[in-house]
């Protein structure tokens, strides 16, 4: 039975086919501007799919028109939620339905693999979860991303850029100034969780990076882990046992 995985995020979607094991194939992307997926994407696809399994986070509009270029060609689609248990994976939100698919996906991957972990996800915000070893969900936080804080300060102060510079410890002109204290904020987050983790989990609790702004923060943070597909991992973890219910 051939099967596809699609994480439908606020900039990007991003799929892939899952072998007979239920392992990622490939991984395919395709950027969107929020109102509307990149024109021909579909045809990256194979005509025909047995079973599609969806995770979104972008706008309905968006989420519907995935869903409809799946129903073309595909027998079966499964659409991804936030769930307060999956296996041994237990959230920690009252109210599960709160929490984005994207950050139980990737918690869901990152339990998977064993041990305990800061999952961080760098896309239009920056999230931090805290999952034990046993799967016991901490709770988490959310801020801008680097890239986010850059256009809103640009935004509200057209002067400064809403790109460009480089990271440096103290900056001497308004690009490098403007890249260290948006990149060093995100960066201050992940140490302070990472110190708070260590002292909740009884010993250092490594970082698992994704997201699309992930790169930029990974040569900072010492032992990360890149992960660039965590969520469709977590899909992909989700799918094989909606394949077999």
């Amino acid at each position: 039975m051939s099967a596809w995985v699609f994480d439908l995020g606020n900039s990007r979607l991003k799929c892939a086919p899952l072998d007979q094991d239920g392992r990622l194939g490939e991984v395919l992307a395709f950027a969107h501007d929020g109102r509307a997926l990149q024109a021909g994407w579909e045809r990256a696809l194979p005509t025909r799919i047995d079973a599609a399994y969806v995770a979104s986070v972008a706008a309905p509009t968006l989420r519907v028109a995935l869903l409809d270029a799946l129903a073309s060609r595909c027998s079966r689609i499964g659409l991804a939620s936030t769930q307060r248990r999956w296996d041994d994976l237990r959230i920690a939100y009252a109210a599960p339905e709160r929490l984005g698919v994207d950050r139980f996906l990737a918690m869901l991957a990152a339990h998977a693999r064993g041990g305990a972990w800061l999952v961080a996800g760098v896309g239009t915000a920056l999230t931090l979860d805290l999952v034990d070893a046993d799967g016991r969900h901490h709770g988490g936080r959310i801020a801008p991303s680097p890239a986010l804080m850059r256009e809103a300060l640009h935004g509200r102060a057209a002067q400064l850029p809403p790109t460009g510079g480089r990271y440096r410890e103290f900056a001497d002109d308004t690009g490098d100034a403007l890249a260290s204290g948006c990149l060093g904020a995100a960066l201050a987050l992940v140490d302070r969780s990472r110190e708070v983790a260590a002292q909740l989990c009884g010993g250092p609790v490594p970082v698992l990076l994704h997201g699309g702004g992930a790169d930029a923060l990974l040569p900072y943070l010492d032992q990360a882990v890149p992960a660039p597909a965590l969520v469709l991992e977590g899909l992909a973890c989700w799918a094989r046992v909606e394949r077999t219910s």
